[in-house]
């Protein structure tokens, strides 16, 4: 079984990226930000959204669920919030336009929150949470997805895996970042695994009976059939003995905040088709808030609060044969650190293809 890796500098898979989606039909403009949301997952060690879905954007562009050429129109805005219509384009672009609009309404008010409909993948949802950190603002950020997830005692997906992103200042210690599916894990997961040809953990998803399997393959053969029948399971797992109702809880609130609330699709009504099976837009929704930190207390005392939050949980007793507490984002932030100098690695199979990638359109590509 080949799981080697090899590592590849982000300079080079950034130019890749934004050289192919240029050659998609996206503006320069669009192009960079798609190449630097992709990156910034790898980045991360988020594999399962970084460089291995460039080729599921080309599919999807191909096929007409995304458009190029497209410019959001903006529907409807208040001093504190706004939604925009995506057109069918690439979710990132948008995205990255939306969170910055509710940065300066945050600046400006105190709080904002912009919506989006009609939209695609955006990539990683902590890359939009992150964005107002900058601006000593706490940042938020969720969408919905696919249906790829089972509701608590039934059978078949009719969920998303709908990321909720929630990015916190602090002072001498380094930003708090969750960023988190509300499934037991993302389906890119299920494809990571399915791609190292190993079983998944028990738990993490279940079978076309809703019974838990360990088996990836099945797992993304059933999600896609047209009657999506079993899926991963819930954040807690099946059932409710480990609390699995919660996380089917919080799927069901994005699906409200970013299908309901902008007018945007939900549940299993995202990626429609014709009636001949022609895929549609995805239909996607997205919210992004940013709350400005000294509308509610002084900067400097939410950071040194911030930091001794952190420091009471990295300080607490270990549990036995555990060596430390770490705080969301602090693995990211440390594979950042690790994967900027010796490179992003990537498996043989998400290599092969991003060479097939480049050779289709004639962009070089050396490792």
């Amino acid at each position: 079984m080949k799981t080697e890796f090899t590592c590849v500098a982000q300079e080079r898979l950034r130019a890749l990226c934004f050289q192919v989606m240029q050659k998609l039909g996206e503006t320069e403009k669009n192009a960079h930000i798609i190449a630097d949301v992709l990156i910034a997952a790898d980045l991360r060690g988020i594999d399962s959204h970084g460089v291995a879905r460039l080729g599921m954007y080309e599919g999807f562009i191909q096929s007409g669920v995304i458009h190029t050429h497209v410019e959001p129109r903006l529907l409807a805005e208040t001093p504190t919030t706004a939604l925009f219509d995506a057109g069918g384009g690439m979710g990132h672009p948008v995205s990255y336009r939306a969170m910055n609009m509710a940065i300066d309404k945050a600046k400006a008010y105190g709080i904002g929150f912009v919506t989006v409909r009609n939209s695609n993948h955006y990539g990683i949802a902590g890359y939009y949470a992150m964005m107002a950190l900058t601006h000593n603002c706490i940042g938020m950020s969720m969408t919905n997805s696919r249906a790829f997830v089972v509701p608590t005692f039934a059978r078949d997906a009719l969920l998303g895996t709908n990321p909720i992103a929630v990015a916190a200042p602090a002072g001498k210690e380094r930003p708090f970042v969750l960023d988190m599916a509300t499934s037991t894990v993302p389906f890119g997961k299920i494809e990571v695994y399915n791609r190292l040809e190993k079983p998944i953990p028990e738990g993490w998803a279940s079978d076309e009976n809703g019974v838990p399997t360990t088996d990836a393959a099945k797992v993304i053969r059933n999600s896609s059939s047209p009657a999506t029948h079993g899926g991963l399971e819930p954040l807690g797992g099946n059932g409710e003995l480990l609390s699995g109702h919660k996380g089917y809880g919080l799927g069901l609130l994005v699906e409200v905040l970013c299908g309901v609330l902008p007018g945007a699709l939900y549940a299993n009504q995202v990626y429609p088709q014709t009636q001949d099976g022609k895929p549609l837009p995805a239909g996607l929704g997205h919210v992004f808030g940013a709350l400005r930190v000294d509308a509610f207390r002084p900067v400097e005392e939410f950071a040194a609060s911030m930091d001794d939050l952190q420091q009471r949980m990295k300080t607490a007793s270990k549990a036995s044969g555990q060596e430390r507490i770490y705080i969301h984002g602090e693995k990211e932030y440390e594979q950042v650190e690790r994967r900027s100098v010796e490179g992003i690695p990537l498996n043989h199979k998400v290599l092969a293809e991003l060479e097939k990638i480049a050779q289709r359109y004639n962009i070089e590509f050396r490792i």
